[in-house]
């Protein structure tokens, strides 16, 4: 009953309710997430900051490092930038190079093969799944 009424309260103050719809990156995970990356940074004014400007100045600066110095692991250990310039290709390429000189030159120091450095064909948020495919789970 609660929540028939809170529903009704944010339609009728015309707020649009979320329900964590699937491949949108402006719902809440995904802003939830970004939220978490930035209240996790070291230099994060948990105080609160000074100014707006300030506020604006920090985000600039986070927004700077996320996308053009923080290696991401969902893009194979490169920047988001790369990937948009197309320069991940040859990074990956040069690190699957350094990665097999090294097994080469100390085999015994691998149990297994190397990382799949190879690019990826393309990237999205939460993607869909073809037909039969299970995730690591083995959930359809």
């Amino acid at each position: 009953m609660k929540a028939a009424t809170f529903l009704g309260l944010l339609e009728k103050l015309g707020i649009q309710s979320s329900f964590s719809r699937p491949r949108v990156s402006n719902d809440n995970p995904y802003s939830e997430a970004m939220f978490r990356t930035l209240t996790y940074r070291p230099d994060f004014p948990h105080k609160g900051f000074v100014s707006l400007e300030k506020a604006r100045q920090w985000v600039q600066q986070f927004v700077y490092w996320y996308n053009e110095v923080h290696l991401h692991s969902g893009l194979n250990f490169v920047t988001p930038v790369q990937c948009h310039t197309g320069a991940y290709v040859s990074v990956l390429e040069n690190r699957k190079d350094v990665y097999e000189a090294a097994k080469a030159k100390h085999p015994e120091r691998w149990a297994r093969a190397t990382r799949n450095w190879s690019p990826h064909e393309k990237v999205a948020l939460n993607p869909m799944r073809d037909e039969g495919q299970t995730d690591a789970f083995g959930k359809s």
